[in-house]
């Protein structure tokens, strides 16, 4: 027969192994709410405020070229960015770059821009611009020429959190130039002297 001792303690140890059978599924199940809720939560949407920063870059990088500041132009630029000149190779590295500009930042040139266009991607590390710019250099005799055209950057988020350029791309809006017309050929004429000089020539001869 079991004492009545025995009892409350074969109750104590079925009730500790309740309790604890207990907690490990609330336990459980905590877990699992939490590892649905991660994966449920989505990323802060930036696109606005990363949006505002581009066309700031923007706006302040024309202010630079229109200043002629070629290192600060350049400062722009991802370390591996490329930029897609009008009637040149790809310049795909900083030197190359930096030459492009340092031929077109010269102190006859007047060069700015505006974007008219941004879009971000939702992952918010990746956009293009689109716009507009104006430049006004001087030909050979000294006169002013003017240009416009539109182009299209492509910027990147870096590791720091800033935006850089990684791809630039430009052309003009004026028609390209027709080939100069080849040059006629130019028929050698006689002077009528000469050819009366020539002819007694050919006169004489022939009697002899």
């Amino acid at each position: 027969m079991v004492s009545r001792g025995q009892e409350r303690k074969s109750y104590a140890r079925s009730f500790i192994h309740t309790a604890i059978r207990g907690c490990g599924l609330a336990l459980a199940c905590f877990a699992v709410m939490l590892f649905a809720a991660g994966c449920g939560e989505t990323p802060k949407d930036t696109r606005a405020a990363d949006e505002a920063a581009i066309r700031a870059a923007d706006a302040q990088w024309s202010k630079t070229a229109a200043a002629r500041d070629v290192d600060g132009t350049v400062s722009y630029y991802s370390d591996d960015a490329s930029l897609l000149a009008p009637n040149a190779p790809i310049a795909s590295d900083m030197q190359s770059i930096r030459a492009a500009w340092a031929s077109l930042l010269t102190p006859d040139t007047s060069l700015t821009w505006q974007a008219s266009k941004v879009e971000v991607a939702r992952s918010g590390d990746l956009a293009y611009l689109v716009g507009v710019y104006q430049m006004t250099t001087k030909d050979a005799h000294g006169k002013p020429v003017s240009d416009t055209g539109k182009f299209v950057e492509v910027w990147k988020k870096q590791a720091d959190g800033k935006w850089k350029v990684v791809t630039d791309i430009f052309n003009t809006d004026l028609p390209a130039q027709a080939p100069a017309p080849a040059r006629a050929a130019v028929k050698k004429t006689t002077h009528p002297h000469h050819a009366k000089k020539n002819a007694h020539r050919r006169s004489s001869a022939n009697t002899n």
